[in-house]
């Protein structure tokens, strides 16, 4: 299977301004989580900064961090994780004039391939593209394939069975989702119902509001979702498909989530430290039916991979029924190397395991 992934602009490295270029300038932190004032501030596009003369690219760029070298290594992190001693890149200026320069057309006719505007049709040439995608990350040696999950996933029988065999089949490596989806998913496979109502029949339960929490109880109870799925009781489910394939998941907490399940995470800063982890192996991101998470994801996975020495993209994917959601996502990576499906979960999963397995 092959992928004709946009071809790579390099700069113009005989323009004026970067033949001219200062190195660049690094300022010491002085207070652990306080940053100088000239900081800047990274993108999702490709950025290269001047040393000693000679540019480099930023191999892992994560988009909204600070470029900080610290032991001689330079990295992206998250403006909070700075620390005293470490040394900051400051700029005012991203077009090489002043040492780091960002490449913000890096691709053949990306904004071709990729609509700037969501809201069209969700039509079969769409679905064809990312099945091809698809296809192509799952063959690859270097694929890796993230999706982020909301609640509305798990709601639905046909949903929950489509996701897992795209899971078996190898098109998901790996899940980010919050303390609902995984909460919903292990109650439909422990009661068989999501938020109390029936996955199969859409029947309420009467008191079925009791019915996750019970499921976070027997969870905590056991002393992890691990032990909760080897128990026996959690017949089927993403989560329980997760744990016995090794799959890695990250589950972020949120302000007044139930329980939470055991490995839910309730520090902000450590949450974003393990999703920036998954998506910074990524090599496609598909988000479902989360505005929260998938404009967190879009906006800490980066536009581009280096792989055998090539630059490509890394294309991420919103689906959501709501209009400003996928909106969201595509502003918040600068409707560069992004695409909307406006639809519903289960209509998106139902078709795309159709295209996928015949």
């Amino acid at each position: 299977m092959t992928y004709n992934y946009p071809k790579y602009n390099e700069p113009d490295w005989n323009n004026t301004i970067l033949l001219n270029s200062p190195n660049v300038e690094f300022i010491k932190v002085e207070i652990d989580g306080v940053l100088p004032p000239c900081f800047h501030l990274s993108s999702v596009y490709p950025e290269y900064i001047k040393e000693s003369g000679k540019w480099t690219l930023l191999e892992n760029n994560i988009p909204f961090g600070v470029v900080v070298k610290r032991n001689e290594k330079i990295m992206t992190i998250e403006p909070a994780r700075v620390l005293k001693n470490d040394l900051i890149l400051c700029a005012e200026k991203d077009d090489g004039s002043q040492g780091i320069y960002v490449n913000k057309t890096p691709f053949d006719n990306l904004e071709k391939n990729f609509k700037v505007l969501p809201y069209d049709e969700s039509g079969s040439d769409k679905y064809e593209k990312l099945v091809d995608i698809l296809k192509y990350e799952k063959e690859s040696p270097d694929g890796y394939i993230v999706w982020v999950l909301g609640p509305a996933v798990v709601f639905d029988y046909d949903t929950r069975v489509a996701m897992m065999e795209l899971m078996e089949l190898g098109f998901i490596d790996s899940i980010l989702a919050g303390n609902a989806m995984a909460t919903h998913d292990l109650e439909g496979g422990y009661l068989e119902t999501a938020l109390g109502q029936n996955i199969y029949t859409q029947e309420s339960y009467p008191n079925g509001h009791y019915n996750h929490l019970d499921t976070i109880n027997e969870a905590r109870k056991l002393g992890s979702i691990e032990a909760f799925v080897e128990s026996g009781e959690v017949k089927d489910g993403l989560i329980r498909k997760a744990v016995e394939m090794e799959m890695p998941y990250v589950l972020a907490g949120s302000i007044r989530d139930d329980g939470p399940l055991p490995p839910v995470y309730g520090d902000v800063l450590e949450s974003i430290e393990e999703m920036e982890a998954e998506l910074n192996k990524a090599t496609l991101v598909i988000s479902l039916a989360t505005q929260l998470h998938s404009v967190c994801a879009a906006s800490m996975t980066p536009s581009y991979k280096v792989i055998d020495n090539t630059l490509r993209p890394v294309f991420v994917y919103n689906i959501d029924i709501s209009e400003y959601s996928v909106q969201s996502v595509s502003r918040v990576r600068d409707n560069y190397a992004v695409e909307g499906f406006l639809t519903n979960a289960q209509d998106f999963a139902f078709v795309l395991k159709k295209k996928l397995i015949k």
